[in-house]
């Protein structure tokens, strides 16, 4: 016996100084991560729990392994249960045990819970569970967010987390996750040239960016998409400057499919409008002006939707009482009270849906003309929930009178097409406009944001995120600070609040960068004595009325962008190694706008001194405003330059590229500067 108890006292003493210099032998060398799901979890559960595997091994360096509740519990290691109690054995018998307060009663569908337990083996566990998969995708996504720092945007502001120990991944008291006020909070992907165009095929999303917007919006609450540029809308095949741009444009309808697929992978409803444009099965525009004649062409239109394509797989049907083809008011080509023909519309197509698909969403969007239609006596059926749309920036223009006993929702613009490359923050009037309707409509069963191109509307995408969550603890002022902590100083922070603030200021009267463009056109037109001149509409004839009404327009939105541009500036001298995201969120936003409306503004003085010149034919004045050409032609290269060199971010070099940038409003050139001199030097003869 001596020799054996030899032996072990001297394999005792050498854990012994191995454990003085290195580790414990009674512990594995290195500290594991288990996440135990459900043998049943279906294909978005399993998504979402990958996720936080990716999640966790971006803050932890040791091994991570998924295992399921049928398996046998490791003896050793840090425990994660994750699902539902419809998925999961082991959340199920947690409940049953009252060691966790979770159902699929409580908290409720979109509601989840964060809790720690001990499991059979001894072992600590974190339970992060859902009342159904959706409460469970937030639940995980919140705790990635909060406990993790993980950013839910990190592929667009380029933030990454830091580095955690096991102590950190226990650190939060147990939390009830509440469901959202708004329970489908839908994302509409509308004007998005500037994503869809600045790599791979024009007028496309490539597959990441796409595919890294659905992530990010899943992780924001998005619970639903409105499909509608990637459908082919009709600008894309029929207007000249998109032909100009793509003139082989085609819907790739096998990669369409592949976009929905992936949607619906991340747990999101799929919406469409079911317009009748689409180049994926474009109707004759002339059949969408008369319903009692092409009524049947209208309905075989909307069967061979969801019989031959892949809008077969539509979660929510949304409708407006509109032109079915382009998007404008309905003006009935055989005389009839439109009114009255889509009550009829909507009676039709309801029917139609339900007989597709009986668990469908319907929704009815009411633009401008809708709205006056609702007011008047647009009645669609009580299973449709009736949708009140904002200005572009905001807020309403059209009051509502009586809800009449609807589900009511509301539609809302994060980014316009006035504004879609300058970005127009205002969660102050997220916060207003929001908590109004919903107290008093009651206009909280459903909510779409168009976010535009995506990218530059980070922030008004958040802020709707958070409202309709909670509007009860959502103030701008808070979210304005958490949002820009995040990813600054305090310091810096303040800053980046000021600039954007006025950066708002400067766009109060829907008074985008895209529509500067507009007022560049109309001086550009009386300087040149040239109309201006729109595909398939009337020339707009010269005139100086045009520019004067911009003048005093564009010297307030200057005062303000000075005023951002000096908080922008300030900030950015404050941040780290001249922080990168802070120069494309805050400062570079404002140098872009600034430089516009310093060519515009030459512009319009060149245009006092003309009217001058004409007034008094004194040619002194004409000269004058000759000698501002240099000038002129400076600041549009300022303009082209700031544009082309874009963000520091080599990932985002193209983004600004006027070559690609969406067809709104034209944008100006040395051409039209060359036209004005030569018109000038004219006049002087």
């Amino acid at each position: 016996m001596t020799p054996i108890i030899y032996k072990k006292n001297v394999v005792i003493t050498l854990c012994a100084i191995a454990f003085s210099l290195f580790f414990s032998c009674a512990k594995p060398s290195v500290e594991q991560y288990f996440l135990i799901i459900g043998a049943s979890a279906n294909d978005v559960e399993l998504n979402v729990i990958n996720d936080l595997k990716n999640d966790l091994s971006e803050v932890l360096e040791e091994q991570i392994s998924i295992i399921t509740d049928a398996d046998k519990l490791p003896s050793s290691g840090t425990f994660f249960i994750l699902g539902t109690p419809r998925s999961n054995a082991l959340i199920k018998e947690l409940a049953f045990q009252e060691k966790i307060t979770l159902s699929t009663e409580f908290p409720g569908s979109r509601g989840g819970i964060w809790a720690t337990t001990t499991l059979a083996n001894g072992q600590n566990a974190v339970v992060i569970g859902g009342s159904d998969i959706q409460g469970l995708q937030y639940a995980i996504y919140d705790y990635s967010k909060d406990i993790l720092g993980i950013d839910p945007l990190e592929y667009w502001t380029g933030k990454t987390p830091s580095k955690k120990e096991e102590k950190d991944i226990y650190n939060f008291e147990p939390r009830t996750i509440a469901p959202p006020k708004v329970p489908i909070l839908a994302y509409f992907e509308n004007d998005v040239d500037e994503l869809a165009n600045y790599r791979g095929k024009l007028l496309e999303y490539d597959w990441e960016s796409y595919t890294e917007m659905i992530n990010s919006l899943v992780r924001l609450r998005y619970n639903a998409i409105q499909f509608f540029d990637m459908l082919g809308r009709p600008e894309f095949y029929v207007r000249p400057e998109y032909k100009k741009l793509n003139p082989d444009y085609q819907i790739d309808i096998e990669y369409l499919n592949k976009m929905i697929d992936y949607a619906k992978l991340k747990g999101m409803k799929i919406q469409i409008d079911f317009e009748l444009g689409y180049q994926i099965h474009p109707m004759d525009e002339s059949k969408a002006e008369c319903w009692s004649k092409y009524k049947e062409d209208w309905i075989t239109a909307w069967r061979y939707y969801l019989e031959k394509t892949p809008l077969s797989k539509t979660d929510i049907y949304v409708l407006r009482p509109r032109n079915q083809v382009w998007d404008w008011e309905y003006k009935s080509s055989c005389g009839e009270s439109k009114i009255d023909v889509f009550n009829d519309v909507y009676k039709e197509f309801g029917v139609l849906v339900d007989e597709y698909n009986p668990d469908a969403i319907k929704v009815a969007i009411c633009y401008s003309d809708g709205m006056d239609m609702f007011n008047e006596g647009f009645n669609p059926p009580k299973d449709w929930t009736v949708v009140w749309s904002d200005h572009g920036f905001g807020t309403f223009d059209h009051e509502l009178k009586d809800t009449k006993g609807y589900d009511f929702g509301t539609y809302m613009h994060a980014g316009y097409w006035l504004n879609h490359t300058v970005h127009n923050p205002y969660p102050d009037l997220v916060e207003t406009v929001m908590k109004d309707m919903f107290s008093t409509y009651e206009a909280d069963k459903y909510c779409l944001v168009n976010g535009q191109n995506f990218r530059p509307f980070l922030l008004n995408l958040e802020a709707y995120s958070e409202v309709c969550y909670n509007p009860e603890t959502f103030t701008s002022d808070r979210f304005y600070k958490n949002w820009t902590e995040r990813y600054f100083s305090p310091d810096v922070a303040k800053h980046a609040v000021a600039s954007m603030q006025y950066l708002h200021k400067a766009q109060e009267g829907r008074k985008g960068y895209v529509e500067h463009l507009w007022e560049i056109r109309e001086a550009v037109s009386y300087l040149s004595n040239s109309p201006i001149v729109r595909p398939g509409k009337t020339p707009i004839p010269f005139d100086y009325e045009r520019v004067l009404g911009d003048l005093e327009n564009t010297a307030r939105t200057k005062s303000y962008l000075e005023k951002a541009f000096f908080e922008a500036e300030t900030g950015y001298k404050k941040t780290d190694k001249k922080d990168v995201f802070y120069h494309s969120y805050i400062l570079l936003p404002v140098q872009l706008y600034s430089d516009l409306i310093a060519f515009e503004t030459t512009l319009h003085k060149m245009a006092q001194l003309k009217k001058q010149y004409e007034n008094t034919r004194d040619s002194k004045f004409l000269e004058d405003a000759i000698t501002l050409l240099p000038d002129a032609k400076n600041k549009l290269k300022i303009v082209f330059d700031h544009r082309s060199s874009g963000d520091l971010d080599d990932k985002w070099k193209d983004w600004y590229a006027i070559a690609i940038r969406r067809q709104n409003n034209g944008f100006p050139t040395y051409e039209m500067l060359e036209a004005i001199e030569v018109n000038l030097k004219k006049m002087t003869l």
